[in-house]
């Protein structure tokens, strides 16, 4: 059975990755000032967090169902099952929206509700290609990917409380008090919903605890695998040398090399909601057959 790989862009695939890998992607467009971008095409990387710093007004959305229509009847033409795999349903609608157009694809569209979001989200779409090659049906790719959705930890430390204020996380009295002492709040993703993890003064503080987070996931959830077994990955907002850096750490503090680490930048959905100089480490588990 021929199986194509659709996810959106929340997950970080760059156009070049997305057509050596063979997989879909579909834009989540970024609302500024009331006028519609997508990322890469309308909008580059500079020019969005030039705008974010000049106070625009900047707002996600969920993909039209339109579009999502178009990309799956286009896709079917010469495949004969999709995965789609959006970003969680505790984040965003689209993986509700999607469940719903997919009832009238009569088994050719399966859904996923992995509950993953950006770089552990990539790690899910190539659990589904690996699995897509060792010759698993499109039932079993679903199965497999829900059932293994929370083996998978996200933490992140955001740079300003700014962005969370402007989305309704905290308010505008928590971040000037937040601001005036430095904090600097590390954030989790286990599962659906964004969370606080953690409050820390100052950027070094912040990184210790992100460190410890990993650390105590990989003795405690991911305690019965290797390293192996795992992904480790980092993200980040606008700040490369920052992240670089902090790769060195993170590498050493797990006993491998930082070329086993995969760095990435957060998409520009999910840079909305945090603003620039957010650092982020995640942890997956793999799948192997």
């Amino acid at each position: 059975m021929k199986i194509c790989i659709i996810t959106d862009d929340n997950a970080g695939f760059t156009n070049e990755e997305a057509q050596e890998l063979g997989i879909k992607i579909i834009k989540m467009p970024v609302l500024i000032d009331g006028e519609e971008h997508f990322e890469n095409i309308t909008l580059s990387t500079d020019e969005f967090y030039k705008k974010l710093a000049n106070g625009a007004d900047i707002k996600t959305s969920q993909p039209a169902p339109g579009e999502v229509l178009k990309v799956w009847d286009e896709t079917l033409k010469t495949y004969d099952a999709i995965i789609h795999i959006p970003m969680s349903s505790g984040l965003s609608e689209s993986c509700n929206t999607a469940t719903v157009l997919a009832q009238d694809y009569k088994g050719k569209v399966f859904v996923v509700n992995n509950h993953r979001i950006s770089v552990t989200l990539k790690s899910s779409v190539r659990d589904a290609l690996n699995m897509a090659k060792d010759g698993k049906s499109p039932e079993e790719i679903k199965e497999y990917l829900e059932k293994d959705a929370y083996q998978s930890a996200i933490y992140v430390m955001v740079d300003t409380l700014k962005y969370l204020v402007k989305g309704g996380r905290i308010t505008p009295a928590a971040a000037l008090i937040g601001g005036a002492l430095h904090i600097k709040p590390i954030l989790t993703i286990l599962g659906e919903k964004l969370d606080a993890y953690k409050k820390v003064i100052g950027t070094k503080k912040g990184k210790i605890a992100l460190l410890s987070a990993i650390q105590d996931e990989l003795k405690n959830r991911f305690k019965d695998y290797s390293k192996e077994d795992l992904c480790f990955q980092m993200a980040y907002t606008f700040e490369l040398e920052a992240a670089i850096e902090f790769r060195k750490e993170f590498a050493e503090s797990l006993g491998i090399n930082e070329d086993q680490i995969e760095l990435n930048p957060l998409s520009l959905s999910v840079a909305t909601h945090i603003g620039p100089g957010a650092l982020a480490l995640t942890v997956s588990h793999i799948y192997k057959n």
